[in-house]
């Protein structure tokens, strides 16, 4: 099933990305300290654990910590039979010249961008039919 013309709304946080080494601890307020609608992300491969979050400001011991971003969500949930939807939000922002961080959930798909591209994001994802 090819992509539909997707809707996509900018989350009011500022973001934070996160890494720890692969034997630390996730930060224990990581889920108490975000509002409830917030993106929170944890993964662990065995190279690292990263950490999507609103941004705190606060240091990250034994880590490094990569902020201001500003998430996108594709309006969800959307079926696992849907084919393309990262890859045609990322050739647009690519083709705009805009750095992104990909989260995929069960439901749905968030693309992170810096602050600052935010503008020229929205507007090359609307070029490509996204609203």
């Amino acid at each position: 099933m090819a992509s539909p013309n997707l809707a996509l709304d900018v989350l009011p946080a500022v973001y934070e990305v996160a890494k720890f080494p692969p034997t630390s601890q996730p930060p224990g307020d990581l889920f108490a300290a975000a509002a409830a609608d917030a993106l929170v992300s944890l993964t662990r491969t065995g190279d690292e654990i990263s950490v999507v979050r609103p941004a705190t400001g606060a240091a990250a011991p034994g880590g490094v910590v990569e902020g201001g971003w500003k998430a996108l969500r594709v309006r969800g949930p959307l079926p696992f039979e849907l084919v393309g939807v990262l890859a045609r939000l990322s050739a647009a922002l690519a083709r705009a010249e805009v750095s992104i961080f990909a989260v995929s959930t069960y439901d749905t798909d968030y693309v992170l961008v810096k602050a600052d591209a935010l503008p020229r994001a929205v507007s090359a994802l609307q070029a490509v039919g996204c609203r």
